[in-house]
């Protein structure tokens, strides 16, 4: 499969969770408030996951190629936010280590899955 498709589909996995049990998935992450406030920050998280993904997978040419470079730009800036919040000493060590680690995957695989849409198909002689 290729890498771009994974990721979408990776996307809209995580958003449908983050909304279903928005509580489980904030917790997953590290973060928990008694008032609610990271319940919904996950939502908000997965409605963001969901649309990007989807118009990912209808996308088709350059319009598909500018939403996986969006979805790479976002998993960057949230790799560099959860590195920054190591630093801070405001995320646990595993968690913030965990979150640096998806989004920055989440940013190769984007870069993998533009390099193999770009090369031209293998043609085998006979």
């Amino acid at each position: 499969m290729n890498p771009v498709t994974a990721l979408a589909l990776g996307r809209i996995g995580v958003g449908v969770a983050s909304l279903v049990n928005p509580q489980a998935v904030a917790a997953t992450l590290g973060s928990s408030s008694a008032d609610g406030s990271a319940a919904l920050v996950t939502q908000w998280f997965g409605s963001r996951e969901i649309a990007l993904g989807a118009a990912t997978l209808l996308a088709s040419g350059g319009a598909r190629t500018t939403l996986v470079l969006a979805g790479m730009a976002v998993d960057g800036s949230d790799a560099a936010t959860a590195y920054a919040a190591l630093g801070r000493g405001t995320l646990p060590r595993e968690v913030g280590m965990a979150m640096v680690g998806i989004a920055a995957g989440a940013v190769a695989a984007g870069a993998l899955g533009l390099r193999l849409v770009k090369r031209p198909p293998l043609v085998v002689a006979e």
